[in-house]
């Protein structure tokens, strides 16, 4: 066996899954599939990331006794996290769809919804942050 022979060489491409992203179009070059992929793989690992920092940081709030405000931003990190995760496979299978079909790749539509919820986020935090200290 040569290093392009492989178990889905010659197979129909219907058959691979999701049937709605392979069963459309032509195969594109393997580097921009692969390239997708690890795009996609990018945003999982920044949800894991986020969900894995709101479970340390509900661990800790609650060992040490802290502010509720702790629980409130790990659980936003934790569904943040999530949400992410859910992103990645929907942003995936637009960006595959499009380069099997040939046409402009869609814009990246959650970005701006993140940058929004991080400035707001930071700004939120920070004024805490500068009210807890003030009242001390």
């Amino acid at each position: 066996m040569t290093g392009r022979d492989s178990v889905d060489e010659g197979a129909d491409p219907d058959q691979r899954r999701p049937r709605s992203v392979y069963g459309v179009g032509t195969d594109p070059d393997v580097r921009f599939s692969l390239a997708n992929e690890r795009t996609a793989l990018a945003w999982l690992r920044t949800g894991l990331g986020l969900v894995a920092g709101g479970i340390a940081l509900t661990s800790f709030a609650s060992f040490a006794d802290l502010s509720v405000l702790l629980d409130v931003v790990a659980a936003v990190a934790c569904v943040g996290g999530g949400c992410l995760a859910a992103y990645a496979l929907v942003a995936w299978r637009r960006n595959e769809r499009a380069m099997r079909l040939g046409t402009p790749l869609p814009p990246p539509s959650a970005l701006p919804v993140i940058v929004v919820g991080v400035v707001a986020f930071a700004a939120l935090v920070g004024a805490y942050a500068i009210w807890s200290g003030s009242t001390r």
